[in-house]
């Protein structure tokens, strides 16, 4: 039987003295497989999504990653030896600004102490792996890198442990249409060589039907639709429909 990588199972969450974001959200992603979150701005996507390193609480219902509940974790280490399992990748990439390339792609190995030769070793290997060539690119600083090379660099660096389990939060939404449809691409090779557990945000049902196995939309606080991302195009469900006409709006724009 397919092994859970990720859980969600009846989670709600109201922050302190807000309003309701999410309620009583149910899901399993299976360990080796990517599952897109769609829904409006404001839908719970991204509270949701830092649940699963625990940068969220849930107010109500259990989080649990590869078998783990995060509620029973109560030391600062179990934490820490948590998020070494996870790599997070963002829309504004978060690279040290006076980090060369190759520094920013090892911070996690630098930050456990591990051998310099190990951290260049590993540094090396997953610039590659994202399409940077590591002798060109090694010394250079961030702003003297384009939006994807940076974004690159980014994803670089969320692989350097290894994670088993894989957050992007809308990682290509500040990149232009062309720069975009290439780390897309060069991802979905990625993701298909890696075997990781994979939640992405995104606002873009293309991506998503790209990139994913499994297409989970958000709304009204809820799980909307939940399907396989084969299935989605044809769908009659009026959530799944809406983004559908805005897809064909854009095509035929």
């Amino acid at each position: 039987m397919p092994t859970v990588g990720v859980e969600f199972a009846k989670v709600s969450y109201t922050p302190t003295g807000g309003h309701l974001v999410l309620r009583d959200i149910s899901l399993s992603l299976e360990q080796g497989t990517t599952t897109a979150l769609l829904g409006r701005s404001g839908s719970g996507k991204t509270t949701l999504l830092r649940m699963v390193n625990g940068l969220v609480r849930p107010t109500s219902g259990e989080v649990a990653v590869l078998g783990h509940r995060l509620s029973s974790l109560e030391s600062p280490e179990q934490w820490v030896e948590l998020r070494r399992n996870i790599g997070y990748v963002v829309q504004d990439t978060g690279l040290f600004p006076h980090m060369t390339v190759e520094r920013n792609a090892g911070l996690s190995l630098e930050l456990e102490g591990r051998p310099k030769d190990e951290i260049a070793s590993v540094a090396r290997q997953n610039l590659q792996k994202v399409g940077l060539d590591f002798d060109r690119f090694r010394g250079r600083l961030p702003w003297q890198l384009s939006g994807g090379q940076r974004q690159r660099v980014g994803l670089a660096r969320a692989l350097a442990l290894d994670p088993p389990v894989l957050l992007m939060d809308e990682p290509f939404g500040a990149l232009d249409p062309l720069t975009r449809g290439e780390m897309q691409t060069m991802l979905r090779g990625l993701l298909a060589s890696m075997g990781k557990t994979v939640l992405l945000i995104t606002h873009d049902l293309n991506e998503a039907l790209y990139l994913a196995d499994r297409v989970v939309f958000l709304a009204d606080m809820e799980v909307a639709v939940d399907l396989p991302a084969k299935e989605v195009l044809a769908s009659d469900n009026p959530h799944v429909k809406l983004y559908v006409s805005a897809l064909h709006h854009e095509v035929d724009g």
